[in-house]
């Protein structure tokens, strides 16, 4: 600790001395006792700032592992084709839909049910009598016409809002205005049964019902199996797959053309997923070889020679490299992963994508299966990282924060402490400085005493 003095000047000039500066040089003393816990301070937030990152940048290497190796995840995604789209569209094949490739005739498609009233030339005509609706094999339901609903478009209104299963519209052209009916269910099931005494009383006029289009289900055979569908949007007869009828095969020779709809892996989401996981890898193999180098101005990395980040980079290394011992796959090398000198990957994807279309049930075993490479994989990376209570990492953010906390309860202790002493040194010093100042008083006091008693006159008085 430092020597910190008084400066009095000349003691009887009556000046006294600066007590704020005395003061705050004492305690600019006192305070340098928290140097050292304050270094530690700065260097163990320092760290605890590199862990945090590191964890950062392996919970996302996790939640790649996640997506490789969840049955839902990428490796059960699949793409399909379809040999003629004008007939048949392929609009999705989920993660249960199975590889492979299915034969398709399309017959006919699939219509809804629709029709309209007699038109009339003047859509503002007053209405009255009522409409019953029957929608396939359902209730019949009847609308009467009431003073809300006299027109053609209220009466409109007064159905879609009856939710019988048919959307109404008035449809205008140059001959007049007509109410149209349209089977909110396609194919067979949805055929509308109308029966109209609607009546347009400003002309006496009768509408009658006239249906235009009959509901009929669409006909296929799939694979050899007669197929009837309801809809054009055909979804339960390959699993997992949807696919749109578009137009009847086209027939050529009398004999309707075969259409070709192949499932296919989605080997370029996986290679995609994979090569992400590189990345990502990468990205923390980069962090813990940054932390092993001096910043630019030569000062060491926080975790520089911590035996945490040695252990880290040593388990990590091992996890990647470790062999698998379920299917045929045995290790990364076979999907074109290798590991470079400073323990970064690189990734083949001609080699990555030869081994998918060679052996795609062996990649999702390298990845899935029980004791399989990447569960294991996985495992390791939990156990490395601060997402996990037994985390490497986090048992080692947990031994800064015990530190962290210790030093700043010392500092908080100590300032307590110098407080308090600061408080008794400037009330102590502000009284000696009363003193200093009084002495040339208290020094006349005594000349003219003296004076009195000697009879002497002290000529600097």
């Amino acid at each position: 600790m430092g020597v910190v003095g008084i400066s009095f000047g000349s003691p009887i000039s009556g000046a006294g001395f600066n007590v704020s500066q005395t003061v705050s040089e004492i305690v600019a003393n006192l305070q340098n006792v928290e140097i050292p816990w304050k270094n530690q301070l700065s260097a163990t937030n320092a760290q605890d700032t590199a862990i945090s990152n590191l964890g950062t940048l392996l919970s996302q290497v996790s939640t790649d592992m996640s997506n490789l190796t969840n049955f839902q995840g990428v490796m059960a995604g699949k793409q399909g084709s379809s040999s003629d789209p004008n007939v048949i569209a392929l609009t999705s094949a989920s993660s249960s839909a199975v590889a492979g490739t299915h034969t398709i005739v399309v017959n006919s498609l699939a219509s809804t049910s629709s029709g309209y009233l007699t038109e009339i030339t003047n859509s503002s005509d007053t209405l009255s009598g009522s409409l019953t609706i029957q929608v396939g094999s359902g209730t019949a339901q009847t609308i009467t016409i009431g003073s809300s609903s006299n027109t053609l478009s209220t009466l409109a209104t007064a159905i879609n809002s009856a939710g019988i299963g048919v959307n109404a519209s008035v449809i205008t052209d140059a001959n007049g205005s007509r109410l149209s009916l349209v089977s909110g269910t396609s194919g067979a099931s949805g055929g509308l049964t109308v029966t109209s005494s609607v009546t347009d009383t400003t002309t006496s006029t009768a509408l009658s019902y006239t249906s235009a289009t009959a509901g009929a289900n669409a006909s296929l055979v799939v694979d050899g199996v007669s197929v009837s569908a309801s809809s054009n949007t055909v979804s339960t007869v390959i699993p997992g797959v949807t696919f749109q009828l578009l137009a009847p095969s086209p027939v050529t020779s009398g004999t309707p053309e075969t259409v070709q709809v192949q499932i296919l892996n989605d080997n370029t989401a996986v290679v995609s997923s994979i090569g992400q996981l590189v990345s990502d890898y990468n990205s923390v193999i980069s962090a813990v070889n940054a932390q092993e180098t001096n910043n630019v101005s030569g000062t060491p990395e926080p975790l520089f020679g911590s035996p945490t980040l040695a252990m880290f980079q040593e388990q990590l290394l091992s996890s990647i490299n470790q062999s698998n011992t379920q299917g045929n796959i045995g290790s990364v090398t076979q999907l074109g992963i290798s590991v470079n000198n400073d323990g970064t990957l690189s990734l083949d994807t001609s080699t990555l994508n030869t081994e998918l279309n060679q052996d795609y049930s062996g990649v999702v075993s390298f990845f899935q299966n029980a004791g399989s490479w990447g569960l294991n994989f996985s495992t390791a990376l939990n156990n490395l990282g601060n997402s996990s209570p037994t985390g490497m990492l986090t048992l080692d953010l947990n031994a800064n924060n015990a530190i962290i906390s210790s030093l700043n309860q010392n500092i908080s202790n100590e300032n307590l402490l110098i407080s308090t002493q600061q408080s008794s040194l400037t009330t102590e010093l502000n009284l000696a400085n009363q003193t200093l100042q009084q002495i040339p008083a208290n020094l006349n006091n005594m000349s003219e005493i003296y004076s009195a008693v000697t009879g002497y006159v002290n000529p600097t008085l």
